[in-house]
């Protein structure tokens, strides 16, 4: 039995406080200013430490959906990275890029987020990979009756724009991996920070969404069973994609460190569970209660019609 915990948009700011001169001229000031106005949702550190210390003790593999960072700054990645050594001392820690991840064309030009987390991204099957923004993808890990699949949907924008791209070479090389014998025989476990099932208009797509999400359906058009698992939207939700071959589960993690009324939208985790004969058991979700700072289990949202 392999348990997953999913943990999604840490937004760990700088310990330091706000670098006021890498923050001017720059997209930095427009999320900046999101941060501020954004009185409904406000990240605690508090209880993101709570949710870290938790999976770290639950579950036999952590993976994280994006957006570990706010700016892209060299301190909160350097701080993002110390809180996932903390996790990957008890438990195995996956992570991907979120578009805060890549926030500027000059950090994907320096590959500053593959420099600080690529050793939670060593593929078992490096020879698929290929050269992105954010390093090198898809990973490929081997574990027990899962094969996880890490994805780069994070590629620099300008601003007000948050949306993602997959692109054909990676795209490629994740049909690739999915038909490798030693992924045919297990469990997929695709993770990649923009929703894969976005069906708004076009425009909205462009704008916040993955814009070449209907070729990532394609890609995983015929894989029988499995899990994708994203973030970006700051709410809990489950999905179902069907395939040529059986049915998707697609869920969205809510932000790790949120601090909001709504439970759909609270800090907390998912946590998934692959019997070793490849059975995926129906996935919970863990609410932090603000009062104890202990976690509730609920059920995830019914699922949606997928596109």
């Amino acid at each position: 039995m392999l348990r997953i915990a999913h943990v999604s948009d840490l937004h760990v700011l700088s310990p330091r406080g706000v670098e006021w001169r890498r923050l001017l001229f720059n997209k930095r000031m427009t999320g900046y200013a999101a941060i501020v106005f954004r009185r409904g949702r406000m990240y605690r550190r508090d209880y993101l430490a709570a949710v870290l210390a938790a999976v770290a003790q639950r579950a036999d593999h952590v993976v994280v959906t994006g957006d570990v960072t706010n700016f892209s700054l060299e301190s909160e990645y350097a701080e993002a990275r110390r809180l996932l050594d903390e996790v990957a001392r008890e438990t195995e820690v996956t992570v991907v890029p979120g578009n805060h991840d890549i926030y500027l064309p000059r950090i994907a030009r320096r590959r500053r987020f593959w420099h600080h987390f690529e050793p939670f991204l060593r593929s078992d099957l490096p020879e698929l990979t290929v050269d992105l923004p954010a390093g090198r993808f898809p990973c490929v890990k081997l574990r027990g009756p899962a094969a996880f699949i890490a994805l780069s949907s994070a590629v620099p924008r300008p601003p007000f724009v948050s949306a993602g791209y997959v692109g054909y070479p990676q795209l490629d090389a994740l049909r690739a991996a999915l038909g490798h014998p030693e992924v045919a025989r297990r469990v997929p476990v695709v993770l990649i920070h923009h929703d894969p099932l976005d069906s708004r208009l076009r425009f909205e797509q462009l704008r916040s969404g993955l814009v070449d999400a209907r070729g990532l359906r394609s890609a995983l058009s015929h894989v029988a069973r499995g899990l994708v698992l994203f973030g970006h939207l700051h709410v809990r939700r489950f999905s179902q994609l069907a395939t040529v071959a059986g049915t998707l589960d697609v869920i969205c993690a809510s932000g790790a460190g949120l601090d909001h009324r709504d439970e759909r939208v609270r800090a907390g985790f998912n946590l998934y569970t692959i019997q070793d004969n490849g059975e995926v058991s129906p996935g919970e979700a863990w609410v932090l209660d603000p009062a104890s700072l202990e976690f509730g289990r609920r059920e995830l949202p019914a699922a949606e019609a997928s596109p």
